[in-house]
């Protein structure tokens, strides 16, 4: 109530203290919620042991987000060593019970062969399952797995497909690659027009490669002088 404001002042603060009070009596979702504004800052000091204490908690209790960002950490380096079969571990534990974060990162980890064997089937059926899921990034993974036939039959509709499902949620990555599937016709019409309105959604979110797309397809369109190159 005093994290979302519902019925009382918005107080990060009294927040803190009662999932802290819940949290140091074993409630595994109030020791995830103590962690979390342990390493924002929300409602107390910024403590990254602290907050890491009851991650790990309330990540060997269950709680799925706990174990998804747990393996986070580890698989990134951040804030704790290094350990891509650590991460495994914990993104299997949460990838497992649906969780699209820990889904589309236990594919990457397959695909590059993090923690374990490389493995471009095991990596798109990941990707699958959080694409399905509605998350973006593994939306665009996906379609471009598709796109270049790793771990699934190559297939252009289906790239497209899933890079249009990704690009329609203003996912910049997916937006570029739509653009290049239109400008050259793989599993769609061919359509300038439309991949530059593609490249045009990814480069206001900075993608540079649409920029430089843009430029090359506008002055492909400039009628050129008769007598010069």
């Amino acid at each position: 109530m005093y994290v979302t404001g519902s019925g009382v002042p918005r107080d990060y603060g009294k927040a803190f203290e009662w999932y802290l009070k819940a949290a140091e009596q074993g409630y595994p979702e109030a020791q995830y919620s103590v962690a979390v504004m342990y390493v924002s800052g929300k409602g107390t000091q910024k403590s990254q042991f602290e907050g890491i204490k009851w991650l790990r908690k309330a990540a060997e209790k269950g709680v799925t987000e706990a174990e998804g960002d747990l393996g986070a950490l580890y698989d990134e380096g951040r804030l704790l060593p290094q350990d891509h079969k650590e991460a495994m571990r914990w993104y299997i534990k949460a990838a497992s019970k649906g969780y699209a974060n820990a889904q589309c990162n236990l594919g990457r980890m397959f695909e590059q062969g993090l923690g374990i064997s490389k493995d471009d089937a095991e990596a798109a059926k990941w990707y699958k399952k959080a694409a399905e899921r509605g998350h973006a990034g593994a939306q665009n993974l996906l379609g471009s797995m598709y796109a270049s036939g790793r771990g699934v039959p190559q297939d252009y509709r289906e790239a497209v497909k899933w890079a249009n499902m990704a690009a329609e949620q203003g996912y910049a990555p997916a937006q570029y690659n739509l653009g290049v599937m239109c400008e050259m016709g793989l599993g769609v019409a061919k359509s300038k027009q439309e991949a530059l309105r593609w490249y045009r959604k990814a480069a206001e979110q900075g993608v540079e490669a649409a920029k430089l797309k843009i430029r090359e397809l506008e002055m492909e369109a400039v009628p050129k002088v008769p007598g010069r190159p």
